[in-house]
């Protein structure tokens, strides 16, 4: 469990440090609000004991702060400046507890131990839960929604459409409702219908007769009732030929199938659950989808998430794909860098977890040593570079032997920085130049020059 103690008095800080760690805390601190709020962006805590005074601000905003990111973490504000109404105010908020200084020892441990049985309790009630959705990581608001949706619609024979950019986890979804359904001890049974050209995909759903056409020696069962009794994922359903969708809304109406080259129809039960990263919407009005079709599969729709939506789970999810790689590849890697995790935590994901897992993967297959770093490899060579300390120095990954053009490659870094400081401020100018140290003026200069347009965005604080 983690704690995070808020206090400009640094005895006090150290007492409250070694209380928490003697309870099994890993303990963070903070000598004023901009601090806490830094970290409070960039970790999950479990319990935070807050000055009231700090000098910058007050406690009570770093209060709502955490309550917003996480109703579940407990606070405690301690105080020297004690009254009635601050109380009233953060119990309200959602403080735990409000504690006056000067505090005895004994009361906070007695705090200290109460708030950590309650945290034990909550989360041997939440693992139980979470046993249901072990390979659908997350705790985000985002991904909480998806998993009450697949609670409450699991125990019903309804079909279910799983819209999401790819590498979003589409499949687990899907994966997920079958193993909680009257269905789990029967087949999963999927196709990807992008896979296979129409024909191909049309004998592969509904089987054939021997001499159904060359090449069918032998009698084939479909993949329809290969899922008899289970379930049916049909993944990326939208780019199923417009010719075969007739067929399937068939079968879907009739719960009958007709093998190719058979003049007996076979009864089938199964769940249909199909995904896709598409507009169907979209593609009903082009032509390219049946409307019929689609109120048919979608009968319930779950919208995945993409990992720009989820970022506070992306910690979650590097410690779960770690533990499956480090088996994969029987490495004994113990942490990741703290300059790794904060690359991940800003990377722009368009491939969401499917691309986190793939830089992952590199890393462990390339570290040596019991922490993973970012690896030194990209495609993109001498202009791409990651600076691990921006203090210090920075590495170039690669360093081809011909030598280099200096002023270029400094051109160039310099643009994608500026490129960079620009998304991560949306646009806003003036927060951007103080991301790189330079005033307004120098960073307009060095923008116009680059890009050669004159707005971005805003150029005041947004």
């Amino acid at each position: 469990m983690r704690a995070l103690v808020v206090d400009d008095e640094v005895n006090i800080q150290e007492i409250l440090s070694i209380l928490l760690e003697d309870f099994g805390f890993q303990v963070d601190r903070a000598s004023n609000l901009k601090e806490a709020q830094k970290l409070v962006e960039k970790n999950y805590y479990d319990l935070a004991l807050i000055d009231l005074r700090l000098p910058d601000g007050s406690g009570i905003d770093l209060l709502r702060k955490l309550k917003d990111k996480n109703p579940k973490t407990e606070v405690v504000i301690i105080t020297a400046f004690a009254s009635s109404e601050t109380a009233v105010e953060a119990i309200k908020l959602g403080a735990y507890d409000y504690l006056p200084k000067p505090f005895e020892l004994n009361e906070l441990r007695l705090l200290i131990r109460n708030v950590k049985n309650k945290l034990e309790l909550e989360k041997k009630l939440a693992e139980n839960k979470d046993e249901k959705f072990q390979d659908l990581i997350g705790k985000s608001p985002a991904i909480q929604m998806v998993k009450e949706t697949i609670e409450k619609i699991a125990p019903y024979d309804i079909n279910v459409l799983i819209i999401g950019e790819s590498g979003t986890g589409k499949t687990i979804v899907a994966k997920t409702i079958h193993r909680l359904s009257h269905r789990a001890s029967k087949p999963f049974v999927a196709i990807n219908c992008a896979s296979l050209p129409a024909e191909l995909l049309e004998s592969e759903l509904f089987g054939y007769k021997k001499g159904a056409f060359t090449g069918a020696t032998t009698d084939k069962k479909g993949l329809i009732e290969e899922a008899n009794g289970g379930t049916l994922f049909l993944d990326e359903i939208g780019e199923m030929p417009i010719s075969l969708q007739a067929k399937l809304l068939r079968f879907i109406e009739t719960k009958k199938i007709r093998p190719l080259g058979s003049l007996k129809e076979i009864d089938v039960d199964v769940r249909i659950i199909s995904a896709t990263n598409r507009d169907l919407e979209e593609e009903i009005k082009k032509g390219n989808f049946r409307e019929d079709l689609y109120y048919r599969l979608s009968t319930i729709t779950i919208r995945m998430p993409s990992l720009k939506e989820r970022r506070e789970d992306i910690p979650l999810l590097v410690e779960g794909i770690l533990k499956d790689l480090k088996e994969k590849y029987n490495k004994d890697i113990q942490s990741i860098s703290p300059q790794f995790l904060d690359y991940l935590m800003h990377h722009d994901f368009k491939g969401n977890i499917r691309e986190l897992k793939n830089i992952l993967e590199k890393a462990v297959i390339l570290s040596e040593g019991k922490e993973i770093s970012l690896p030194r490899l990209d495609a993109k060579g001498i202009n791409s570079v990651y600076i691990d300390d921006p203090e210090e120095d920075f590495t170039i990954r690669t360093f081809p032997e011909g030598g280099v053009d200096l002023k270029k490659v400094v051109s160039n870094f310099e643009k994608v920085l500026i490129e960079k400081a620009v998304q991560l401020t949306e646009g806003n100018k003036t927060r951007a130049a103080q991301m790189l140290g330079l005033t307004f003026r120098e960073f307009r200069y060095r923008y116009d020059k680059y890009f050669n347009k004159n707005e971005i965005g805003t150029d005041g604080e947004q």
